[in-house]
């Protein structure tokens, strides 16, 4: 089979924010074969390889079927929290544009 990389992005919305130094990422798939695709391809190794040593902490995936939906929790994950850290990005609104950017590879049949 053919594959082709393509970006979180073109197969989810996304949104993300804060709690201290734990950064949390909703994607939202744009259709049910986004969703399933997204939900196999996404995991918490590809994660932490795309942040590198922004994520420190573990990186725990919680599918939301009802939504087509994944909740991802990111511990260690803005250097200490909004009052703590000297990143640009105090309270996480950027890491869903980041993690958006991740490239997976699927088979072209496939979208």
């Amino acid at each position: 089979m053919a594959k082709k990389k393509v970006k979180l992005s073109e197969l989810c919305w996304y949104r993300s924010g804060d709690k201290g130094d734990i950064s949390n990422i909703g994607l939202m798939a744009k259709t049910e074969k986004a969703y399933k695709i997204i939900k196999r391809e996404v995991t918490p190794k590809r994660i932490k390889a795309h942040f590198k040593d922004w994520v420190k902490g573990d990186v725990i995936i919680y599918p939301m079927d009802n939504l087509q939906s994944l909740e991802i929790v990111m511990y260690k994950a803005l250097g200490g929290g909004a009052t703590k850290t000297v990143r640009l990005d105090q309270t996480g609104k950027a890491m869903g544009n980041a993690l958006g950017k991740m490239e997976i590879e699927i088979d072209k049949s496939e979208l």
